[in-house]
């Protein structure tokens, strides 16, 4: 299995959640949705399908053997490794802000959607560490026990369904390149021998999960944590590399 084959499996299933959550018509409009989204257990079906994957192939040895002869076949095609990868993770996020820079109006204010993301990437950091923690899965590489899940993944499908959230009522199309750029985040993670299949799999579910859930709750941290912060609201995303690792540093005032 090459490759592009381990990109054509991520796709099928983004592909499905792409389908799930696509209005019956795929044109541009100008009419915005309610901006309350509301819990609806069909839009948790993907995310537990990608999670329910990963989590079987811990101890599916059927799974493991497919994890095993997808590494083995990429680490043949490997020339060398591509860090674009740690780039990449933060790239459909930062599109919801610049797009709005560029005039284009995304479906939240400034301080709305900061607190959106700001709650998806704190429940991804949870769930991701303590996971991390517990199932001490080993990498590919043999780097360390902090394989599972992709960071980097789940990461990069919350900021590929928070673009998706906010600009599918301008046009689909702005949702379906954050989940290519997510997808393919999670094939350079394989790639890189950083992650098994398995891994990218359960990234991405947590990570639209975690999306999912911060608009969830988003109705009830504007009303009790952040009221009446409105008007002067000023963001900015710093990243900061040491040399090893790509981090980042995100302040926000009222």
């Amino acid at each position: 299995m090459k490759i592009h084959s381990v990109f054509s499996v991520i796709l099928f299933f983004v592909s499905l959640s792409v389908t799930a959550q696509t209005p019956a018509t795929t044109d541009t409009v100008t009419v915005k949705a309610p901006k309350n989204t509301k819990f609806n257990y069909k839009q948790i079906i993907i995310p537990t399908v990608l999670i329910g994957y990963g989590v079987i192939g811990i101890e599916s040895d059927q799974l493991k053997d497919l994890n095993l002869d997808i590494r083995t076949e990429v680490v043949e095609d490997i020339d060398k490794k591509l860090t674009i990868d740690d780039f990449m993770q933060y790239t459909p996020a930062v599109s919801v802000y610049a797009l709005n820079n560029l005039g284009v109006p995304s479906k939240h204010n400034l301080k709305d959607r900061t607190v959106i993301i700001g709650t998806s990437m704190l429940l991804v950091a949870t769930t991701v560490t303590a996971l991390k923690r517990i199932t001490k899965e080993e990498r590919p590489d043999g780097s360390n026990n902090e394989s599972f899940p992709s960071g980097h993944t789940a990461l990069a499908f919350a900021g590929a369904e928070f673009l998706y959230q906010e600009y599918k009522d301008v046009s689909v199309w702005y949702g379906v390149s954050g989940y290519v750029v997510a997808s393919a985040t999670g094939v350079f993670r394989i790639y890189n021998n950083k992650h098994w299949l398995t891994d990218v799999a359960a990234g991405a579910g947590f990570g639209i999960l975690s999306t999912k859930a911060a608009y969830w709750m988003s109705p009830w941290l504007n009303r009790h944590i952040f009221p009446k912060l409105t008007g002067k609201t000023t963001a900015m995303l710093t990243p900061t590399f040491d040399g090893k690792q790509l981090g980042g540093a995100f302040v926000m005032t009222f």
